[in-house]
């Protein structure tokens, strides 16, 4: 079983982390944000990711989204944890807390959202945009961790890398928004595509600039929580991963692309099947 974890450079400095290595990566995409991180844990491979590189050189936009996600499907993931800093528009979650996401609003317009152009279209269901039993997981985790956590809510992902104007970030609070980020769409979408199961563990670290009574957002004030909380978040993914591995069966998004592919096997090159084999070489061999 390999269960992926994006987010932070320092999520694999778990406890009890065995057998870490490094392996560099190509995909038809390009390469991906970093060296992917495999360890094992227990009788489970975790295959961890930095999403904006492990020196943080990619702003939110710049993100090879589409070649994190080849790579983590290439390696053999079926699940990812997101672990994910966002900023709070809701009063009742103070930075510091962690919230379960169920929801996305995607305000993004510049990023590369889908494996599936020039020849091939398919289009999958993202209704529930998060892996209901994951999300399941990691909120039994985030209790059994002690953190003041809340189930569910969603997450608008901004474009970036400026942070919201007050007007925007009122306007998202009156959608009923929870939480504001910057990573993960197209990210979602391009893990159900790839039928990994995915769900989001956010960390709350500010209040945006919409809160009258506190400071508007910096990079300090973000990475000054985010320290405080590592540890948190890595006890949240260990306690996920003996969940996953008692899930019986395959992973739950495994055939999101069953009656989604539009185009025929014979209108499909085969240069992009062979590109795309990880993705739909059970439907279009190439």
């Amino acid at each position: 079983m390999r269960i992926g974890v994006i987010g932070g450079s320092g999520l694999y400095r778990m406890d009890g982390l065995e057998e870490v290595r490094e392996e560099r990566v190509s995909t038809p995409f390009g390469d991906p944000s970093d060296a992917l991180i495999h360890g094992r844990l227990g009788d489970a491979e975790l295959v961890f990711l930095p999403r904006h590189g492990r020196d943080h050189t990619f702003n939110p936009t710049e993100v090879n989204y589409r070649a994190n996600i080849f790579a983590m499907k290439t390696a053999g993931v079926e699940w990812i944890i997101s672990v994910s800093a966002v900023g709070s528009l809701r009063e009742n979650i103070a930075p510091g807390e962690v919230v379960i996401i169920d929801q996305f609003i995607d305000r993004t317009r510049l990023r590369k959202n889908t494996f599936f152009e020039n020849g091939i279209v398919a289009h999958v269901a993202f209704g529930d945009p998060v892996c209901p039993t994951l999300r399941r997981f990691l909120l039994a985790s985030a209790k059994e961790a002690g953190a003041v956590h809340h189930d569910g809510g969603t997450y608008v992902c901004m474009e970036g890398p400026a942070f919201s104007t007050r007007a925007e970030s009122n306007l998202y609070r009156s959608w009923g928004a929870s939480v504001i980020g910057m990573t993960n769409l197209p990210e979602a979408k391009l893990a159900r595509e790839a039928e990994i199961s995915y769900a989001t563990l956010a960390m709350a670290t500010d209040y945006d600039c919409w809160h009258p009574h506190h400071d508007d957002v910096t990079v300090d004030t973000v990475v000054a929580v985010l320290h405080a909380n590592a540890a948190l978040a890595r006890r949240i993914v260990a306690a996920t991963v003996p969940k996953i591995l008692a899930h019986e069966g395959p992973g739950p998004q495994s055939s999101a692309l069953a009656t989604s592919i539009l185009t025929p096997a014979s209108a499909v090159s085969t240069e992009t099947r062979r590109a795309l084999a990880p993705l739909i070489g059970k439907y279009m061999p190439a």
